[in-house]
């Protein structure tokens, strides 16, 4: 895990780059995953965030020719931050580790990257990956603001079906992270939650009249609900959530209090409609409040003011 300070700037902000679903399986022969790439390369460019979160399928390792082209191409995605001089966390998708390699393995890989501030987590909990890392105040050394990790696993077992679920012990795990520091600091310092697949609450989200954005698909959530949302009420820290995994959604609505959003499908070698891209969270310091916007691959900035039945619009489209 890096060592590098995560901080509020002089004007009292941060800024995340979420990166989701970048799908690349053979990035030195491929010329839709070399497109990917450069993509990234220059979101990150224009935008310049504190940090990078990749939210999952940062490789398809099914499809994947082997192990040793998995490997390189996780690794080309991670050197995009590293290469950029930007802080990073990672956390995993169903696909990443579906063939070929393990999340362990990819941990390991990870793990080699100086700027990565990502851990395994507790090992015994279900997943690799699940921390928290904390934003320092722009001028103190204590923290101001929480980001909670959580890995959602892949699929449920078969006499289930469908995605897992974030399982009792890791929200066990977050019921005293939040604890410990409401204790140390005296107060519920703000936070946002990532993941790769999403709460089965964001199907309740996209009926809100807060919501924005587009729905072009099912919300691909697991059958069974464990109960993170619940605790994250409980626990009063959690204000938004990020999710991945859904690649023609790109929604944000609030439920309950909890704003609960969609990243923007980055890869071209998968399925979508979307004009690619990746979305843009700003925090403020001391407030349960943020901005965010998509920044797409013709480098423009969409700002979502409505919200848009996708599957309606590109009704006819392969």
């Amino acid at each position: 895990m890096g060592q590098h300070r995560l901080a509020f700037n002089e004007q009292g902000t941060f800024k995340i780059v979420q990166l989701t679903d970048l799908h690349l399986q053979d990035v030195q022969h491929n010329a839709l995953d070399q497109r990917t790439l450069e993509l990234v390369e220059r979101i990150i460019a224009i935008e310049q965030p504190d940090l990078i979160v990749y939210t999952g399928d940062i490789v398809s390792s099914h499809d994947a020719v082997d192990a040793a082209a998995t490997e390189y191409a996780f690794r080309r995605a991670l050197q995009c931050a590293q290469h950029a001089g930007i802080p990073f966390a990672v956390i995993y998708g169903n696909h990443d580790s579906e063939k070929h390699v393990t999340r362990e393995q990819l941990q390991q890989i990870a793990d080699q990257y100086t700027l990565y501030q990502g851990e395994s987590g507790p090992a015994h909990i279900h997943g690799t990956g699940n921390y928290v890392l904390p934003i320092q105040q722009a001028d103190g050394m204590e923290a101001a603001a929480l980001l909670y990790f959580w890995d959602s696993g892949a699929d449920a077992p078969e006499q289930i079906g469908g995605y897992a679920w974030i399982h009792s012990d890791q929200i066990h795990w977050y019921r005293e992270q939040s604890k410990q520091y409401r204790e140390q600091y005296g107060t519920v310092l703000p936070a946002l939650g990532f993941m790769h697949i999403p709460l089965p609450e964001y199907r309740e989200a996209w009926h809100s009249d807060t919501t924005v954005g587009g729905k072009g698909e099912d919300v691909c959530c697991p059958d069974i609900n464990s109960g993170l949302f619940a605790a994250l009420l409980d626990g009063q820290d959690v204000f938004a959530i990020f999710a991945g995994h859904d690649h023609d959604n790109d929604y944000c609505g609030q439920w309950h209090g909890i704003k609960l959003a969609f990243g923007r499908v980055a890869g071209y070698n998968t399925y979508g409609n979307l004009p690619r891209g990746a979305r843009v969270i700003v925090l403020h310091e001391g407030e349960r409040r943020l901005d965010s916007w998509l920044r797409l691959e013709d480098d423009t900035m969409m700002q979502q003011t409505s919200r848009l039945d996708y599957a309606v619009l590109d009704d006819g489209l392969d």
